[in-house]
């Protein structure tokens, strides 16, 4: 009798820890919720230009003919673009002088502690460098804006954290260009022609320019405002 009990009493706490098991890999199955909307949901956001902000339309290469503008719909800044990667910033095995000619060991924002941004670790966007054609200032973006970034089905979340050239338009860190699946490699990385949907968000901004928890959370709330 004493044995069936024992056994009754196993099976039980089997059960009940198969269960919890169970319940436990379900909701490791679940989405996450700060994921934020799909990409072709922010593509649909922004398919159309809501109204024009800049003066005039960018290249995206040196010497090239303007093609994108820039547009705010919703409160939303964004462009469509190429994306040319930017390794600038702390001196790291994927992004140095030897990796990448044009290497500078310096960001147009630092980190919270000083030193230079991280391409290679931190999703970052490039904006245009101040001009008549438009100021990113006049706009409520700076260093740490909170920014959505889409590239074929794939989201990934970023901060503004570096200027380049006034005329040209379309830029991202290693890291970010990682995240897209784009070939993050300096010299022969990136990717050609408008199809990189860039989403800067003015007034959203984290508090350490590092802080990528911060950016995905931000900007997963930011971005589910657009499309809602």
């Amino acid at each position: 009798m004493k044995k069936t009990v024992r056994t009754v009493a196993v099976t039980a706490f089997a059960l009940a820890a198969t269960l919890t098991l169970t319940a436990t890999q379900a909701g490791a199955d679940q989405p996450d919720l700060a994921a934020g909307p799909t990409a072709a949901q922010l593509k649909a956001a922004v398919a159309t230009c809501g109204s024009q902000i800049s003066h005039g339309k960018y290249a995206h290469d040196a010497g090239g003919t303007g093609k994108t503008a820039v547009c705010k719909t919703k409160g939303a800044v964004h462009w469509k673009a190429d994306f040319d990667v930017d390794c600038d910033g702390q001196k790291t095995p994927k992004c140095n002088k030897s990796t990448d000619p044009s290497w500078q060991n310096a960001t147009a924002w630092p980190q919270s502690n000083g030193k230079p941004l991280n391409a290679e670790k931190l999703p970052f966007v490039v904006v245009p460098g101040i001009s008549s054609k438009w100021n990113y200032k006049n706009s409520g973006i700076g260093g740490g804006t909170v920014a959505a970034v889409v590239y074929k089905d794939k989201v990934a979340y970023a901060v503004v954290g570096d200027v380049g050239p006034k005329a040209i338009i379309g830029e991202g860190s290693y890291a970010l260009a990682k995240a897209l699946g784009i070939n993050p490699d300096p010299k022969t990385g990136g990717i050609g022609g408008s199809v990189v949907d860039y989403i800067l968000f003015p007034g959203v901004k984290v508090g350490k320019i590092e802080d990528q928890g911060a950016a995905k959370t931000l900007g997963a709330k930011s971005a589910t405002k657009l499309v809602g």
